[in-house]
């Protein structure tokens, strides 16, 4: 365990029950979000690919256009 990790499980401790199960709740619920993220991340590594040699092609053909124009239009 991390020094960072300990510190933070040590000042925790220090807290009345029900703040140590909300700030428990509140890691648990991160690591979660976190593990299904990670899951989601590497399923779409085809679709990612694809969508990035497509980025390039357009690139290549002089097509792209910068992010700030693109936001200046969809803004106006």
């Amino acid at each position: 365990m991390t020094e960072l990790l300990e510190q933070a499980f040590s000042q925790a401790s220090r807290l009345p029950s029900e703040q140590q199960n909300a700030v428990a709740a509140l890691l648990l619920k991160e690591m979660e979000s976190e593990q299904r993220w990670t899951e989601s991340f590497a399923r779409s590594q085809e679709a990612l690919s694809k969508l990035s040699d497509e980025a390039l092609m357009e690139f290549a053909r002089g097509e792209a256009r910068p992010l700030n124009e693109l936001i200046e239009v969809e803004n106006n």
